[in-house]
């Protein structure tokens, strides 16, 4: 009996063991979804600004669909590099393990100004680049203005926000602009399957197209940000509460 006892005994031991080192192995690799699935759709913004740096420095020809970029270099330059430092640091913000470390907010230094010079630069090339009519849509321009506008003043309010230790309020913001940062990704994801069916869009379904990107990834951060408040304050692995789930802190 006590042999049978004794291997039950030891039996449970052992599942508990197993639970315990399966599942928090399984927690982190599901801390890991979010993260990994923004990077997978910020590379292609990503690699359409290498192309276009590659482009810049390897002298191709010039088009009036390129003219604006040799005439002027430095806006489109500053845009990839802060569009990409921001998407990709953006994204690791979004990691719970790493929030619970010094380097969310080490980066979250880098992430704000870096996307303050991505609105910048994308509000100064809607201003005064000379976009050709082939690569745009009626209303698209005010659409960039005004996204521009709305991500710069989010990272704002989210710095303003931390800097009172308003965590909550800044982790919104945050996720906002990031949302919006992220919109040439899921624009993708619009234009590429209607062009598969329909061929290429005229200019008023391109315009809706694009406008569709950015609105996407508006109501998905807004259905996280109110997932987020509903859970309520969350507990990191030193016990202290107040860490909201997906922030950049900056």
């Amino acid at each position: 009996m006590r042999g049978e006892a004794g291997t039950r005994e030891h039996g449970g031991m052992t599942s508990s063991t197993r639970a315990r080192t399966v599942s928090p192995r399984a927690g982190r690799r599901r801390d890991w979804l979010a993260p990994a699935g923004l990077i997978a759709l910020s590379l292609v913004p990503i690699m359409a600004g290498v192309s276009r740096v590659t482009q810049l420095t390897q002298g191709v020809p010039v088009t009036e669909d390129n003219a604006r970029f040799f005439d002027s270099p430095i806006p489109v330059l500053v845009h990839i590099v802060g569009s990409s430092v921001f998407l990709v640091l953006g994204a690791l913000q979004f990691a719970p393990s790493l929030r619970r470390r010094r380097w969310h907010r080490f980066a979250g230094r880098v992430v704000a100004p870096a996307g303050l010079l991505s609105a910048g630069s994308a509000l100064w090339m809607t201003l005064f680049y000379d976009i050709p009519s082939a690569v745009t849509g009626p209303g698209l321009p005010a659409m960039r203005i005004v996204f521009g506008l709305a991500m710069a003043a989010a990272i704002v309010v989210a710095f303003v926000s931390i800097r009172r230790g308003d965590v909550a309020t800044h982790s919104a913001w945050m996720t906002r602009a990031y949302a919006i940062g992220l919109g040439a990704g899921t624009q993708v994801l619009t234009l590429v399957p209607w062009t598969l069916v329909f061929g290429a869009p005229d200019p008023i379904v391109y315009s809706v197209l694009m406008g569709a990107g950015w609105a996407i990834n508006i109501v998905v951060a807004e259905i996280v940000i109110r997932r987020r408040a509903g859970a309520g304050p969350a507990r990191d692995g030193a016990g202290r509460r107040g860490m909201a789930p997906p922030t950049m802190r900056a």
